[in-house]
């Protein structure tokens, strides 16, 4: 199709695939306004009330404005952008935009909102519902489109209007719009559904582990387990100073744990995956210390304290002087029996000054730990690796087939946009 472009003259448009008949290609700029300004404000009172709407008030999941502020137009009036009721509002600027903040302005106080100035406003001229280019802009393929048009340096990267102006946009009747915008909201009202329904069988799968410890522990007066400190079973001690410099790591062979390789997993009962490898060099010059295989781990300094991530190391390694380490003394406790144990303790409890979290040595040791024979730590040990194992396979499944879930939200629109809406996607299967 034939269309005046921005400068007046006629342009052949052609797309990038065949539309159904009735249908045609437009850039976006000739049926909608692109930043309307805010002249066509300047005469109403600096007493209004509006909705201000900073970037954080842009829920990039849902594409919707959901934490809006009242203000007086006096204090908005410059160094804001201006939209009102009905526009659609498009994050410009890295990461924002490639994470989705894009919602169409609905509810706004006086009809009127005033915004970050990151934001690109969209308003129809008549020709193409707000809803049709909000859905077509939350498309994954057009955002990604949109960072080939990066403008500015690296973390301050913006979309240029031009890109919004020339974007390629299918266009059916205003009648079929209406009626592609219902079907989609309809599949998207049943995805939404999915997802909760998957996000409690999530929390369903999480809560079996400490739903079976709970189950174990909780009865050791009633079988008569004996009652000892940590200390008493376990060798408990801290690690040293990571070495300064890169040279202490080039070519390492040594596993070298950290904090935040603890954080990585949350919880593990084989922690063997390092940043940090340290070489010969290291070890001859710091007297660094080394657990043993079996160790457990976990934060002893800092807010990591209050993430309760736990590990047993799968390997020999050095570690991190923010790390407290449990070493089970032989034949008195199996590691991953303490390990158990240790994942149904909040360490908040044993924070002496939580504006300042640290655990002292002299805390853990005294942590009280039941201790059944060696034989029932091993039964015990054995059942809670099944649970441990099905929980984890639960949670994969339901992450696996939430990601499937999103995809198919990305499917709908592409059929929606050529033309294919008609096609039923087989939701049942989820």
């Amino acid at each position: 199709m034939k269309q005046q472009n921005l400068e007046g003259a006629t342009e052949e448009i052609r797309g990038p695939y065949e539309l159904p008949n009735g249908w045609e290609w437009v850039r976006l700029g000739n049926v909608s306004q692109i930043n309307p300004s805010k002249k066509e404000i300047a005469d109403i009172s600096d007493d209004l009330e509006v909705s201000l709407v900073p970037m954080n008030a842009v829920d990039e999941e849902k594409g919707e404005i959901v934490n809006s502020e009242i203000r007086e137009v006096r204090k908005v009036r410059k160094g804001y952008t201006y939209f009102k009721e009905g526009d659609v509002i498009f994050a410009k600027i890295t990461p924002c935009m490639e994470n989705g903040k894009c919602a169409i302005a609905k509810n706004l106080i006086n009809k009127l909102g005033f915004g970050s100035t990151e934001f690109h406003v969209i308003r129809s001229i008549g020709f193409i519902l707000p809803e049709w280019v909000w859905h077509y802009l939350r498309q994954k393929q057009i955002r990604e489109e949109a960072t080939k048009y990066f403008t500015g340096s690296v973390g301050q990267q913006r979309v240029p209007e031009e890109f919004l102006e020339r974007l390629l946009v299918p266009l059916p009747p205003l009648e079929e719009q209406k009626r592609i915008v219902a079907r989609i909201e309809q599949l998207f009202s049943k995805i939404d559904e999915v997802k909760k329904l998957r996000k409690e069988a999530l929390e369903e799968a999480k809560a079996l582990l400490p739903s079976a410890l709970h189950q174990v522990f909780s009865k050791a007066d009633e079988k008569g387990w004996k009652w000892v400190r940590l200390g008493e079973v376990c060798n408990v001690f801290s690690g040293s100073s990571a070495p300064q410099g890169n040279k202490y790591f080039e070519g390492g062979n040594y596993p070298f744990v950290r904090v935040q390789d603890l954080g990585k997993f949350g919880r593990t009962d084989n922690l063997v995956d390092t940043a940090d490898k340290i070489n010969d060099l290291a070890v001859k010059k710091f007297r660094l210390v080394k657990a043993q295989k079996g160790t457990i781990v976990f934060p002893k300094s800092g807010a990591a304290i209050l993430t309760n991530n736990r590990g047993i190391l799968g390997m020999d390694a050095f570690i991190v002087s923010h790390l407290a380490a449990v070493q089970p003394l032989n034949n008195l406790v199996i590691s991953k029996f303490v390990y158990y144990w240790l994942c149904q303790i909040d360490m908040l409890n044993y924070i002496e000054n939580p504006g300042y979290p640290s655990l002292k040595l002299s805390k853990i040791k005294n942590i009280q730990i039941p201790l059944p024979p060696l034989e029932e730590q091993k039964r015990i040990v054995a059942y809670l690796e099944k649970i441990q194992e099905k929980a984890l396979a639960l949670q994969k499944l339901q992450e696996e087939t939430g990601e499937e879930v999103e995809k198919l939200r990305e499917a709908i629109l592409h059929k929606a946009f050529t033309g294919g809406y008609n096609a039923r996607p087989n939701l049942e299967k989820y």
